[in-house]
């Protein structure tokens, strides 16, 4: 610390308090960290655009981004790096130090990643009924499963931990909608817009795109937004998720008593980087629903996806009924979050669904009716 002699108005000296904190070890290792996240990046091509057949004559293109081929196989991937950066750059992550992240799974596996890439521990605080796969994943990247009863409970937890590890919390419900540029710097919305380029319907008609943390979402519209494009937003819901009752009343304080069933979205509060105002339409999506058009999917183009993806799906697919009986032309976009075989003993076993309570079987005949006839007759007690 130095200081410097000054004579004020009054004749009394004043000091100039000055302290430097510069550490020429940390500022070294801090470069290499970002170096080593932005590598990352740089290393992976785009994710593809795939096309689900539809039949020809209605004149509607229906593509599915698929983030499932990122290095951990999920769209949580782009989060995780985008999360890792604002924390680093904004001097919250220290060598030596842990990450904590509250997460059901998916993300815990992309920030358990990015954690090993620069050296420093990873501890997630997940539901006990996080799938096991996922589990196997996070501690394959040299992450720490800490398991909660309660996922109302992850967030304390996850601030607990940081405060007697001495480490970071990294929230991602928080600071999902803000650590990602929304303006462009290949954010998975321009992604989009580059790829469908040379498409016969280059602007699409709507983005489906169902929320976890919000921040996917909120990233898409402000994109199109900032664009000036007349695409518009849907964010589909699932069962015990209050996103969709705080979005259509208005209440920022919605809640739920009880977690999702579909792992990585749905969420028992309204979470920070949820904009409701950013979006055009929501749809509450049965469970069962989502299950059967994740099924329906692997019939379609011979792929298994995680729940997340059915319920995008489902709404995709409802929305493009709405688009035949009008006899409206154009391209729908929604989301491959993540691959299925995180999932085999879930949405893809007959056991668990009954175990479950949940009946698919009107759900797949929505969806045989639609493909067939294009006609929308949606299942009914």
């Amino acid at each position: 610390m130095s200081t410097t002699g000054n004579t004020g108005r009054t004749g009394a000296t004043v000091t100039t308090v000055d302290v430097d904190r510069s550490d020429a070890d940390y500022r070294a290792w801090l470069k290499e960290a970002v170096r080593k996240v932005q590598a990352d990046a740089n290393r992976s091509a785009d994710t593809h655009l795939l096309r689900f057949p539809l039949p020809e004559a209605w004149g509607i293109d229906l593509y599915l981004k698929d983030e499932s081929t990122h290095p951990t196989g999920s769209l949580k991937h782009r989060l995780a790096r985008s999360l890792f950066l604002y924390a680093l750059c904004n001097g919250w992550v220290r060598p030596g130090r842990p990450v904590i992240e509250a997460s059901s799974g998916s993300t815990a596996v992309s920030e358990a990643y990015f954690a090993k890439l620069i050296g420093v521990p990873f501890i997630a605080v997940m539901p006990r009924t996080t799938s096991p796969e996922k589990c196997r994943l996070i501690e394959f990247h040299g992450g720490e499963c800490h398991f909660v009863d309660d996922p109302m409970k992850m967030y304390e937890a996850s601030a607990e931990l940081a405060a007697r590890t001495g480490g970071h919390y990294m929230d991602q419900f928080t600071y999902a909608e803000r650590a990602t540029d929304w303006r462009g710097n290949n954010n998975i919305a321009e992604s989009m817009y580059q790829q469908l380029r040379l498409e016969r319907y280059p602007e699409p008609a709507w983005i489906v795109a169902t929320a976890g943390t919000g921040g996917t979402s909120a990233t898409i519209a402000r994109y199109v937004h900032y664009m000036q494009h007349d695409t518009r937003i849907c964010v589909p819901d699932p069962e015990n998720s209050c996103f969709f009752d705080g979005w259509t009343l208005g209440d920022p304080h919605a809640s739920s008593d009880c977690g999702s069933r579909i792992e990585g979205i749905g969420r028992p509060r309204m979470e920070p980087s949820f904009v409701p105002g950013a979006i055009d339409r929501m749809m509450k999506v049965p469970d069962a629903a989502s299950v059967a058009a994740c099924r329906a999917l692997e019939h379609a183009i011979g792929r298994k996806a995680g729940g997340s993806t059915g319920t995008g799906l489902w709404s995709a697919l409802k929305i493009i009924s709405e688009m035949v009986a009008e006899g409206r032309t154009g391209s729908v976009v929604t989301l491959l979050c993540d691959p299925g075989d995180r999932y085999l003993d879930k949405y893809y076993s007959d056991d668990w669904l009954a175990a479950q309570g949940l009946d698919i079987a009107p759900y797949a005949k929505t969806l045989d009716t639609l493909m067939t006839t294009g006609v929308w007759r949606e299942p009914t007690a």
